[in-house]
């Protein structure tokens, strides 16, 4: 269920992308009273941002949420937050609602009920979800050295019985992140995973060798449930 993608660069990447998601929500938003997009923090989706921003929909019915953050304020210049009101909720997306992840409680772990709650309100599944990749092969904020990993990927969990957000620990300070766990990250319509460089296609090809904790993308990649595109950039 993986389609592959290539672009030369994320400059010709991004409109492309941009374009396929915006399709996404405006198919859920014509069966449905709302619409939520998951976005990933970062350098390269900000291309995809600006182009999507512009996209003719509804806007104000669209939720955009974060797969992921830092657990850290919107004035802090790593808040995945601030990146997304800053790139994203601008011109024709200011309409949208936003739903952020950082809540203000002293850490990401006590923030878990909090988001439960916020999540369990939302519309389901997700219209569409993009995904980053790392350098050592972590998604969303599921690293292959976090000693939480093996509750973030809940292999065989549902979003029933998974939490929808659990703290993580990051490769680099600030180490304290908060992240969408694997059964709720699958629970969409369509995953796009973004990413760039001839080292991350290295690793990319490693992942999709099979599952392998070593490489937590590798888990969605393998997975036959929910169609995933990927939009790779060779530099």
């Amino acid at each position: 269920m993986t389609e592959i993608r290539w672009f030369d660069d994320n400059t010709s990447l991004a409109p492309a992308l941009a374009a396929a998601v915006a399709e996404d929500v405006r198919a859920a938003l014509a069966t449905d009273p709302a619409a939520i997009l998951a976005v990933s923090g970062g350098r390269s989706p900000v291309p995809v941002f600006e182009a999507l921003r512009e996209a003719d929909l509804d806007w104000a019915r669209v939720i955009v949420t974060l797969v992921d953050e830092r657990w850290v304020p919107e004035t802090d210049p790593a808040s995945n937050a601030a990146l997304v009101k800053t790139h994203l909720l601008q011109g024709k997306a200011a309409a949208a609602r936003f739903l952020p992840l950082y809540t203000g409680d002293a850490s990401a772990a006590a923030a878990e009920t909090r988001l439960a709650r916020s999540f369990a309100e939302l519309p389901r599944p997700f219209a569409a979800l993009i995904l980053g990749m790392g350098d050592d092969g972590h998604t969303a904020s599921l690293f292959p050295a976090s000693p939480n990993l093996e509750a973030g990927l809940a292999l065989g969990g549902t979003v029933e019985n998974t939490p929808p957000c659990l703290a993580q620990v990051g490769a680099i300070a600030p180490t304290e992140r908060v992240s969408l766990t694997l059964p709720w990250i699958l629970d969409a319509r369509h995953i796009y995973l973004q990413f760039g460089g001839a080292g991350k296609v290295e690793v990319f090809n490693a992942a999709l060798a099979g599952p392998n904790r070593q490489y937590p993308v590798s888990f969605v990649l393998a997975q036959t449930r929910t169609p995933v595109t990927v939009f790779a950039a060779r530099s």
